[in-house]
């Protein structure tokens, strides 16, 4: 075992403080989970997660979250490509604005969003004079999810693309290859888990979309009552509905982030056959 590792399992090295408060720290994300569970009414779970209501909410957040997701790689893979081989003025703004809505209360980002594609926001009413119609749809909710979701997969493929640097791109250049070819054959392989893993996290993202949604969307059930919503009106006309259902976003959200780190990280070691044998065909 290298020295590192093994001093990075001995607790020994570390202040007695630093253990204990990180103790701490475990326990307060660990304990609501387990009062949570405590809390199901084990013997009606299932009556109470198969009932039409759930499962039209838990369909439709499937559905939407894997569309969002689809649309955070197709929009964040260039824009992380953009930033991270590109430099040009007010490069450090648009990063500051692309990342905005990890700090942006999502019920803002609904406001945002219903006056842009609302009937009378800034591009909505061109669009209803179009016939379509965006808000309070299915679509909407996709948008919302989409927006609250993008930063992450952009985050993650940035800091990986910076990490790997560009020498690779640069031997595929050397050796004849276009920039597409250089794009698909070498770039995107080197940052594969980085993308992989910035997916998963979008998806774990959007599938617990709550403020953004409601206030874009709205709440009609089968069109836009997405999971975390259905918790929320369960939690006022039946509690228990309300706490399986919110178990079953516990699993989900454990699941997801258990993929996420399963992926190998970007910058923990460059594959160098992978990216080498890229190179060599591209000649």
């Amino acid at each position: 075992m290298r020295p590192d590792a093994s001093s990075a399992l001995n607790p020994g090295v570390l202040p007695r403080w630093v253990v204990v408060l990180a103790v701490v720290g475990g326990l307060f994300v660990l304990l609501p989970v387990v009062a949570l569970g405590l809390r199901v009414d084990w013997p009606h779970f299932l009556p109470l997660v198969t009932s039409d209501s759930a499962q039209a909410a838990l369909l439709l957040s499937l559905r939407t979250s894997l569309t969002a997701t689809a649309l955070c790689v197709l929009l964040g893979v260039p824009m992380a490509l953009v930033l991270a081989r590109t430099a040009f003025r007010g490069q450090r703004l648009v990063r500051s604005l692309v990342l905005l809505p990890l700090v942006l209360p999502p019920v803002v980002g609904g406001i945002a969003l219903l006056y842009t594609f609302g009937r009378r926001g800034l591009l909505g009413s061109s669009l209803d004079a179009l016939g379509i119609d965006i808000a309070f749809s299915t679509t909407a909710v996709v948008m919302a999810q989409a927006f609250v979701a993008l930063p992450f997969l952009v985050l993650s493929l940035e800091g990986a693309l910076r990490s790997v640097g560009t020498r690779y791109e640069a031997v595929g250049s050397t050796l004849g290859a276009g920039r597409w070819t250089v794009l698909r054959r070498i770039t995107l392989p080197l940052v594969l888990p980085a993308l992989v893993s910035g997916a998963v996290l979008s998806f774990a993202r959007a599938l617990g979309e709550f403020g953004a949604t409601l206030t874009f969307a709205g709440s009609l059930e089968g069109t836009t009552r997405t999971l975390p919503l259905e918790v929320y009106l369960q939690r006022e006309t039946d509690p228990d509905a309300a706490v399986a259902l919110s178990l079953i976003l516990v699993v989900v959200a454990v699941a997801v982030v258990g993929v996420a780190h399963r992926v190998r990280p970007l910058g923990s070691g460059v594959p160098g056959s992978r990216p080498a044998g890229a190179v060599g065909r591209a000649g």
